[in-house]
């Protein structure tokens, strides 16, 4: 079964599905996202805040988040330890 990882204001990810959480304040980094907006790759969970993460998806679309990337990578490390114990 799929895990899913809440990322902040009541938004959900596929944690199968994640590649890379990046934090977005490299040029590199802001250049993809500007890429991912203009074709419309990019999904804004940000709910208005500022973008604190970026997480790379399989499909090569970018979800920004206002959690911090440690953030994410705690709950995500969290659902695959649970996911190893059941």
């Amino acid at each position: 079964m799929n895990k899913l990882i809440h990322i902040g204001f009541g938004n959900i990810v596929n944690a199968g599905k994640i590649i890379a959480i990046v934090s977005p304040d490299s040029a590199p980094v802001k250049r993809l996202v500007q890429k991912a907006r203009e074709t419309g790759d990019a999904i804004d969970a940000t709910q208005g805040r500022k973008t604190k993460a970026v997480l790379v998806m399989e499909n090569s679309q970018l979800v920004l988040s206002a959690l911090l990337p440690e953030t994410i990578a705690q709950r995500a490390q969290a659902e695959s330890r649970e996911e190893n114990e059941a």
